[in-house]
């Protein structure tokens, strides 16, 4: 396989738009089953919860995701949609491409969004980008957080207490990513809204709505070290399919959310 210049193969990702009223700075679906995904046991390691220090368990989740096998199919804005009751068209709405015509960021109604890159080599073959929370291993979003609405689980997840908010939006300043959004629409009683890994549902041994859903697989929930070791071993045997990184295992300190993929990002 030829081998390209770097910045002939990037991942050209342009800017995410602004928060409305806020200036920024087996089977792989099933891999869960063999992680012992119910396990929590406490392990090294520390990050901020609330206004209190919490070990991070071994066992902490999370998701790889395959960029070389996603189609941009859409499914997963759908399945997280209805995961979490929020409004949303029928399925076959979302066959619709138009949305990408736009770089689009996460919002109250879209937890994740899908977007799309073009590939400077093959117009034919554009890259997406499925995007969401990152669940950052040491979340700058709890840090900030003055009441502890924002609180970093055991097993990996950032989770948001509406009880406890008092609509500050530090949150939202302090998040790297700017994947959080907030409800500005909502006169007495506005929410952050963020991704948090389906823990209604794998907190019941199901998998997350998106992981469930996607038709190719893209998508493969499990044990957070596992995953890392499973993505390294990936690139290892398939050198010309994958660049030599896996994103998220660094990046902001280390995500929950960790991606393949055979160009570098922008």
């Amino acid at each position: 396989m030829r081998e390209l210049p770097i910045e002939s193969r990037r991942i050209a990702l342009p800017v995410l738009p602004a928060e409305p009223g806020f200036a920024p700075t087996t089977s792989r679906r099933g891999f869960v089953k063999l992680t012992g995904a119910a396990a929590v046991a406490l392990a090294t390691g520390t990050a901020r919860a609330g206004h209190g220090e919490i070990d991070l368990s071994d066992e902490r989740m999370g998701v790889l995701v395959d960029l070389t096998e996603c189609i941009g199919c859409r499914r997963c804005e759908f399945a997280c949609a209805e995961a979490n009751d929020n409004p949303h068209d029928d399925l076959e709405d979302y066959d619709d491409q138009s949305v990408f015509a736009e770089t689009r960021r996460p919002t109250v109604s879209s937890l994740t969004v899908v977007n799309r890159a073009e590939n400077p080599t093959d117009a034919e073959k554009p890259s997406f980008l499925k995007i969401q929370c990152m669940h950052c291993e040491h979340a700058p979003c709890v840090s900030a957080c003055l009441v502890g609405a924002m609180r970093k689980s055991p097993d990996g997840t950032v989770t948001y207490d509406a009880s406890r908010c008092i609509g500050c939006r530090y949150c939202l300043m302090a998040c790297p990513f700017e994947r959080l959004a907030y409800e500005y629409d909502s006169a007495l009683t506005p929410r952050v809204r963020k991704c948090e890994l389906c823990q209604h549902r794998t907190s019941v041994g199901q998998l997350p709505g998106c992981v469930e859903i996607c038709p190719v697989e893209a998508l493969t929930y499990g044990n957070r070290k596992e995953l890392l070791a499973y993505a390294h071993e990936r690139i290892t045997e398939q050198s010309d399919r994958y660049i030599d990184h896996v994103y998220g295992e660094a990046e902001g300190g280390g995500t929950s959310w960790l991606y393949l993929a055979d160009r570098p990002f922008a």
